[in-house]
């Protein structure tokens, strides 16, 4: 055993990409095991690694952890970001919340049947750029620190920077009405390991096409 953490999953974003992202933000090192047939999730859910029969899964300190929340918890605690009291917590869950709303409309996009994307898309950026967005731009703006919770670097600034730039890559100028969203993209881009992780040949999945979903169904619904 190298020590480090081990992630189970097919070799595309989905819901491990959060967890990477968090694992890399942390200076964590960790190791992927990818899913690539049937067959590897059927022997995961057979010899009793998969709590729910369902991945991710993650194995970290001798558990084997499943569920996107619970693991990203369990990192946030660990490496410390996960805020210094229950109130930043409180605060940091909250937004943590409406991203993760965000982000199951952009994850949801590339499955969307043709004659239902181009109105999918519409909606997923009006909400993008009319409700989660605002918001965060007003957090940043009330609290007036670098940070949206407290004055150190948390689980809920790393994965607003993942999604800024996952809606970036479906409408580049989504920014262009949030001067402070812009700093906080460049202040939080220029982070030792975030910047590590957003060079090419990292371990940053590129975004997800139609090709990978076909893949993922022929292993989770086949």
């Amino acid at each position: 055993m190298s020590g480090k953490p081990k992630l189970h999953y097919f070799n595309g974003r989905g819901r491990m990409e959060p967890i990477r992202w968090l694992l890399a933000a942390a200076g964590v090192e960790f190791e992927e095991s990818y899913l690539d047939k049937k067959e590897d999730l059927t022997k995961l859910q057979k010899d009793g690694s998969l709590l729910f029969q369902q991945v991710p899964m993650v194995e970290i300190d001798g558990m084997k952890l499943v569920q996107t929340r619970a693991i990203l918890n369990y990192i946030a605690t660990k490496y410390n970001l996960y805020g210094k009291d229950m109130k930043e917590r409180a605060l940091i869950d909250m937004y943590v919340e409406g991203m993760f709303d965000l982000n199951e409309l952009l994850i949801m996009y590339v499955v969307q049947p043709a004659d239902k994307k181009e109105e999918y898309f519409a909606n997923m950026m009006d909400k993008a750029e009319n409700r989660y967005f605002p918001v965060f731009e007003k957090v940043l703006k009330d609290h007036g620190k670098d940070f949206l919770v407290g004055n150190q670097l948390s689980r809920a600034d790393v994965q607003l920077l993942e999604i800024i730039l996952m809606v970036e890559e479906c409408k580049p100028d989504i920014l262009a009405k949030f001067p402070r969203l812009q700093s906080f993209k460049a202040r939080l881009s220029n982070i030792p390991t975030i910047k590590k992780f957003l060079q090419p040949g990292s371990q940053r999945k590129p975004p997800t096409t139609e090709e990978d979903i076909t893949r993922a169904i022929k292993i989770f619904r086949s």
